[in-house]
């Protein structure tokens, strides 16, 4: 029971003790006048009936009296119960104030009374209005931007409320008072100030030190962002000129020096990029960025990326990817590329022999949501069953005498935890220290296409001859050709391909691998041709598309082979199994590139990393020489700094893009360059008409990659023919 209903509970109690006092008194009142008029009727009354009467009337007297007694006691009571309770009222600190039902004061404590400056002011009757006007005429109250009047209509209309809201009241003393009434049984009001001065400052205080925070945090990310441009602009000489270094001729010394100089750059800038992660998870800044994407496009490109090092190291880096899946779905892909990066990295990362597995495997598929698995399989230094647990925490690297040799930041797998967290999905490990280990990942995504059922898909081949050295590449493959009806043969080099040949067996296709240990494709083409066999070849590794191997036509697609190039390169060999020359048009004129930059030595080792190919490449030091040499230069290819003096990149873009649409003239590729890597760089520069985003440091491969892809009909190759595989080996090697 509440302090105000206590109270309300004595206070009836004693009034219903008084009036039960009175009603007795005055029901022996009237019982003596009935008998004394009795008497007189009679004359006087015999004595026995006299001497009865008087005993009865003493014994009335001495009921009467007890009860009056009782009653007293009870009223003694009564009254003493409200004094202590009124004794507690007076003892809080807060006010407290009783209303009646017509809005006049009954009672209040002194604590209610003290706010005004003269006590006696406030009186017992007073309504509830003119306590109001009586703090407004005094000043009592800082009313704000209300009048007092229009103050006062408001605080008054609360109590028309079925249930009376809370008001805040400043006083101009300084302190903060809040009115919390109770409408009682009765009709009665219940009014309690509460002084809420101190809760009022902690709170004022708490909103100015939140508003530090995020100022502090907002100079944080400024200054991630500032340190992350800083630190990449130069690194770009030093890693591009290392890089442009490692290509010059060099004794195995200089080679030494030159390779140490490039990786060191590179491992600094994964440094950079895990801390700018790590900083915008720590702020509750990661956000997903949803869209379409390829999923197993993205798995392959990641793949593409980490090929040369298991190269170096003879990993074989193998690619499953669930034939029965659909590949297209909703979700953000730079994050889950960092996702594939961070745990097929660590395999190769501590994998020294055997190879690095990556599969994809679909679970079910409900109302347009799929649900599958990736794993990533090593056979590398596996993990201490003691250290499982710690091995997703932040700053943590297992520390053994297997793995101290390995270098990094500790922050890859504790950022893809909470990357897989923020796409609701699930992560685990298992692993044997010494065998290996396996890093799953379940994620749940929507699907993005309608999945065509591979029965559906023309294909009239029935058997291909595989070269392939790596066993789960050419595994892999085998099974992707079963499914569609396809019987394969697996051979390990072109001698062995011969052999299968020679034995009188058909075959519809021959899938080569790009670089057979024994012969070149070129070779291997002719030396199939000379022997009468005229089926279609499809290489795998190098460029896409179709190819001429020597005299013979052929078509080339990447490898690990994408599962959607695989069958449609297939499905048009069914239909049209002999290949013709591919038709080249003849070229006219060089490709023209402009590239916008600034910095002298950007402009540099941009010029060292293409100076070999057959382009026309001319230099803008900002974005108004941009725009005039769009419109004078009419490059092909525009390779746009952001970050420029007079004008940046974006309003560089904004122009060109203006002018495109004013002289109904093609849209000219813009490629961002920057050396910004923070959260919404990306999606800021690309709203400015840019069509790809490359941070720096810049990477030759990349460069040449967009130069090939943009090249228009009737120009120059870029490459000559003899560097032109070189690159393209390396063409899907990612831009930072």
């Amino acid at each position: 029971m509440s302090f105000d209903q206590k109270f309300l509970q004595e206070r009836r109690a004693r009034l219903a003790a008084e009036r039960l006092l009175e009603q007795r008194q005055r029901e022996l009142f009237a019982a003596h006048q009935k008998l004394d008029a009795y008497a007189r009727s009679m004359g006087g009354l015999p004595l026995q009936v006299q001497a009865e009467g008087a005993g009865a009337a003493v014994a009335r007297k001495q009921q009467d009296a007890r009860f009056v007694m009782e009653l007293e006691r009870a009223h003694s009571a009564a009254v003493m119960a409200e004094r202590r309770l009124w004794d507690s009222v007076e003892t809080i600190t807060d006010g407290f104030a009783i209303f009646d039902h017509d809005m006049g004061l009954v009672v209040a404590n002194q604590a209610y009374l003290a706010a005004f400056t003269g006590q006696a002011q406030v009186r017992a009757g007073m309504t509830f209005a003119q306590v109001l006007q009586m703090a407004t005429d005094q000043g009592l109250v800082d009313t704000g931007d209300e009048t007092a009047e229009a103050w006062v209509a408001r605080v008054l209309a609360r109590w028309q409320q079925s249930s009376v809201p809370p008001e805040v009241i400043h006083l101009t003393s300084g302190r903060v008072v809040k009115l919390s009434d109770q409408r009682a049984r009765d009709g009665n009001i219940v009014s309690l100030a509460l002084d809420i001065t101190e809760a009022t400052e902690r709170e004022a205080a708490l909103k100015f030190a939140q508003t530090r925070a995020e100022a502090a945090s907002r100079a944080k990310s400024a200054f991630l962002a500032n340190m992350s441009h800083e630190i990449r602009t130069p690194m770009n000489g030093v890693v591009g000129m290392a890089e442009l270094l490692c290509d010059s001729p060099l004794n195995d010394e200089q080679r030494l020096y030159a390779d140490t100089i490039r990786s060191s750059g590179e491992a600094l800038l994964l440094i950079i990029n895990d801390l700018l992660d790590y900083s915008k998870i720590e702020a509750q800044k990661l956000s997903l960025r949803p869209e379409p994407f390829d999923l197993e496009r993205c798995l392959h490109e990641v793949v593409i990326l980490l090929q040369p090092s298991a190269q170096e190291k003879r990993v074989d880096l193998q690619i499953d990817f669930d034939i029965a899946m659909p590949t297209r779905f909703i979700g953000d892909p730079g994050r889950i590329r960092q996702v594939f990066t961070n745990l097929i990295g660590n395999a190769v990362k501590f994998t020294h022999r055997g190879h690095v597995t990556v599969r994809v495997i679909g679970l079910e598929n409900m109302d347009g949501q799929q649900r599958f698995v990736i794993t990533v399989e090593d056979s590398g230094i596996g993990i201490p069953k003691d250290q499982l647990d710690l091995i997703f925490d932040e700053f943590n690297q297992v520390e053994n005498q297997a793995n101290r040799k390995f270098e990094g930041t500790g922050l890859g797998l504790a950022i893809t935890m909470r990357l897989v967290s923020l796409m609701n999905g699930q992560i685990w490990v298992d692993s044997v220290e010494g065998q290996g280990s396996s890093f799953g990942v379940r994620l749940t995504l929507p699907v993005a296409e309608v999945m065509e059922p591979l029965s559906a898909v023309p294909i009239s081949l029935e058997d291909a001859l595989v070269i392939d050295e790596q066993a789960l590449s050419s595994a892999m493959l085998q099974r992707q050709l079963h499914s569609l009806g396809i019987k394969s043969v697996i051979c390990r080099s072109g001698a062995e391909a011969l052999a299968a040949l020679e034995t009188g067996r058909r075959f519809d296709v021959l899938l080569a691998d790009q670089a057979p240990r024994d012969m070149t494709p070129e070779a291997l083409a002719e030396q199939i041709r000379a022997r009468g066999f005229d089926m279609p070849i499809v290489v795998m590794g190098g460029d896409t598309g179709d190819i001429l191997l020597g005299d013979t036509a052929a078509t080339a697609i990447k490898k690990p082979p994408l599962r959607s190039a695989l069958f449609r390169s297939l499905q048009a060999l069914s239909t049209s199994p002999v290949l013709q020359a591919p038709a080249i048009p003849a070229p006219s004129r060089q490709m023209r590139v402009l590239a916008a930059e600034d910095n002298r030595t950007n402009q540099l080792v941009f010029g060292k990393m293409i100076k070999e190919l057959n382009i026309d490449l001319n230099f803008a030091a900002n974005g108004l020489e941009a725009v005039e040499l769009y419109q004078s230069f009419q490059p092909d290819l525009v390779f746009m700094d952001i970050s420029m003096p007079e004008m940046d990149g974006r309003d560089a873009t904004r122009a060109i893009r203006q002018i495109e649409a004013q002289m109904h003239l093609p849209h000219v590729p813009i490629v961002a360059l920057t050396a910004h890597a923070m959260e919404g760089d990306a999606g800021d520069i690309m709203a400015a008409g840019l069509d790809h985003y490359m941070t720096k440091p810049l990477r030759k491969s990349a460069l040449v990659e967009h130069i090939i892809a943009h090249r228009p009909a009737g120009t120059f190759a870029p490459l000559p023919p003899a560097l032109h595989d070189d690159a393209a080996d390396g063409a899907n090697v990612a831009a930072q």
